[in-house]
C-alpha cells in the first residue's frame, strides 16, 4: 500500500486533484519512471536517478519537470522516513484520444513513497529462465519507460516463492537482464554485463557497480552475452537500486557456491 503520494505536488486526497482519465501515461504508457531506495530520510543515488529520468524524457520528447521541483516533492515526502521505496513517474500528461501526441500537453509528475521490501538475503538466490522475450528497440534501450508489459508477463510465468527472479533474453536470444534487475557474470576474474544496446534498462545500481569495480581494480566489460556465457560463469549476481547486489546460487541445473566479487562490491557500496 502506498504510504504517501503527490500528484503535481498536491496530495490526491484533494478531490479536485487526481490522475486524469485522459492522461497518456494511463492510456499508452507514455512516460518514464524511477524507483529508488530511501534510507534515513535520504534517497540513495538521487542525482543519478534524476539524470536518467531527464534522459528518458528527452528520448520520448517530453518536457521534464524542473529538477528543483522534483527534489522539493521528494523532500516533502521523505523527510522523516527511515526506510522506503521512492517512485517518481513522469507522463506526457493529458492529451486527445489517439496515439499522436499534442505539443500542448503538460507533463504530469507523480512522486510516491512505498514500504521498503525486506533486506536482501545474504544467501544466494534461486533464479529461472523466462519464456517471455524482450523486444529490440534502440530508441527505447537504456531508459525506464512506463511500458513494462514484457516484464509483467515474464513474472506471471511462476508462482513459486522460492524463485526470486527470472532472467530474460531478447527476441534474438541475447541475455538482457532480470525482470526487475540487471545481471552480472564473473568470467576469468573479470566482470561482464549485457551492453543493453538494443533493449533493457541501464540500471543505476548497474552503473554504480561498474564504477566501483573499476575503483577496486576489477576488469569490467559491457558486451553481448548469451545463455552459454551464464553457464560458463564462475559467479552470477543481480543488481537493482532498491535491493542492491544479490548473489545467485541456482539457475535451473546450474549452481554457484561462492560470491567473492559480489561480496566485495556489496561491502564497497555499503548495501
Amino acid at each position: 500500500m502506498t504510504a504517501a503520494v503527490l500528484i503535481d505536488g498536491i496530495s490526491p486526497t484533494d478531490p479536485l486533484h487526481a490522475i486524469a482519465v485522459e492522461d497518456r501515461g494511463l492510456h499508452y504508457g507514455d512516460g518514464v519512471f524511477e524507483s529508488a531506495l530511501l534510507t534515513r530520510g535520504r534517497v540513495r543515488f538521487l542525482d543519478q536517478h534524476l539524470r536518467r529520468l531527464a534522459l528518458g524524457c528527452e528520448r520520448l520528447g517530453i518536457v521534464p519537470p524542473d529538477p528543483a521541483v522534483l527534489r522539493s516533492d521528494v523532500q516533502q515526502l521523505s523527510g522523516s522516513a527511515e526506510r522506503a521505496v521512492l517512485k517518481i513517474i513522469v507522463t506526457r500528461g493529458i492529451g486527445p484520444r489517439g496515439y499522436r501526441p499534442s505539443s500542448r500537453s503538460k507533463a504530469t509528475r507523480v512522486v510516491a513513497l512505498y514500504p521498503a521490501p525486506q533486506l536482501p538475503a545474504t544467501s544466494g538466490l534461486v533464479l529461472r529462465w523466462c519464456e517471455t522475450r524482450v523486444g529490440r528497440n534502440v530508441r527505447l534501450a537504456g531508459i525506464k519507460h512506463l511500458n513494462r508489459l514484457e516484464q509483467v508477463l515474464a513474472q506471471a510465468e511462476w508462482q513459486d516463492d522460492t524463485i526470486a527472479e527470472g532472467l530474460m533474453l531478447d527476441t534474438e536470444g541475447e541475455l538482457v537482464s532480470g525482470t526487475a534487475s540487471n545481471v552480472f557474470l564473473v568470467r576469468s576474474d573479470a566482470l561482464v554485463t549485457p551492453d543493453v544496446r538494443f533493449c533493457g534498462v541501464r540500471g543505476i545500481m548497474r552503473g554504480e557497480v561498474l564504477r566501483v569495480a573499476k575503483e577496486l581494480g576489477i576488469a569490467v566489460s559491457e558486451e553481448p552475452l548469451w545463455p552459454h556465457d551464464v553457464e560458463a560463469a564462475s559467479e552470477v549476481f543481480i543488481t537493482s537500486s532498491v535491493r542492491g547486489v544479490r548473489s545467485v546460487a541456482e539457475l535451473g541445473p546450474l549452481r554457484w557456491t561462492d560470491s567473492p566479487v559480489a561480496d566485495r562490491l556489496r561491502q564497497a557500496l555499503d548495501f
